[in-house]
């Protein structure tokens, strides 16, 4: 069977979870299912989070840290890390403003095909992670459990960059520059996030 009927559904479905997003009210889904589904829909539902996770997917491609799944597994523990800075009524400031910054820096990334360090590496994906997952502490629907709210989130990150990491090893195993050219596409709504 053809990869590119499949390749053009994965391409599909980011828009239509987008759309979904804009007819649904971004907070409180879920919760009457003790938080599992709000932590969920979370990350797909808000087009900044799904942009941030699909770009740092393709990003994992050409790092050199391994195992494969190190960098999809450390979006998910800054993720965590935020979250938990924010259900203990830690301040961050400039959250909304550090998470626009990185989906442009992370669309940047993957747009010149950067590699970095594995510190580094790491530690920007960690960091960028980190305000998302903030973000999504402090819209935990109100009687949710943290636990299987957490574990919603996590599921969907891990499985957004993995998915993304599948396709953009599809697009790079034939050229990169679609790969570059999405890059700079999730780079210039990061942009325009950041000045909006």
């Amino acid at each position: 069977m053809p990869l590119l009927p499949h390749f053009r559904v994965w391409l599909a479905v980011p828009g239509l979870l987008l759309a979904s997003g804009l007819a649904m009210a971004h907070p409180g889904h879920g919760a009457e299912h003790g938080g599992f589904m709000a932590g969920l829909t979370h990350p797909l539902l808000g087009p900044d989070h799904l942009l941030a996770m699909v770009a740092i997917g393709l990003w994992s491609l050409g790092q050199p840290l391994r195992p494969r799944l190190a960098i999809p597994l450390l979006a998910v523990g800054g993720m965590i890390i935020g979250a938990g800075l924010a259900v203990a009524g830690i301040s961050l400031p400039g959250v909304e403003s550090a998470i626009a910054l990185s989906v442009l820096l992370a669309g940047i990334l993957v747009a010149t095909l950067a590699r970095l360090p594995s510190l580094v590496g790491g530690l920007l994906v960690v960091g960028f992670m980190l305000f998302h997952g903030y973000a999504h502490g402090t819209e935990m629907p109100h009687g949710a459990s943290l636990v299987t709210y957490l574990a919603g989130f996590s599921l969907a990150t891990l499985a957004i960059t993995l998915a993304a990491r599948l396709a953009g090893g599809w697009l790079q195993a034939r050229q990169s520059r679609p790969l570059r050219v999405v890059g700079a596409v999730i780079a210039a709504i990061g942009a325009f996030f950041a000045l909006s």
